[in-house]
């Protein structure tokens, strides 16, 4: 990486660092790799002047309180609608052909 602040990005520093992740980049991807990852590393930058020193730490960007919805239990019959969707239903199971050949019993 540049050793001053002020340094661009070199197509060198992305192709060393392609290399030690074990990627093989193209020469048309290093070029467009070391453009967009310059971009990245000013932004934050940018970022990492910005004055927060007065901006409370939160976890959500919303004023968001207790979001959740009380659970309430309800009985529902799978067993049988799943049944009656069925092509073949037999004494409350699902009929299905023999796996291994054997005629049915």
């Amino acid at each position: 990486m540049p050793e001053s602040s002020t340094e661009p990005l070199s197509r060198d520093e992305v192709a060393k660092v392609a290399s030690l992740a074990l990627l093989e980049l193209t020469e048309q991807e290093l070029d467009t790799f070391t453009e967009q990852l310059g971009a990245v590393l000013a932004h934050a930058k940018d970022i990492e002047a910005l004055d927060v020193g007065d901006v409370k730490p939160t976890s959500h960007p919303y004023p968001l309180v207790n979001i959740f919805r009380d659970d309430v239990v309800e009985e529902v019959d799978v067993h049988d609608a799943a049944l009656a969707a069925a092509p073949h239903a037999e004494a409350g199971q699902f009929r299905v052909p023999p796996a291994l050949g054997e005629e049915p019993g």
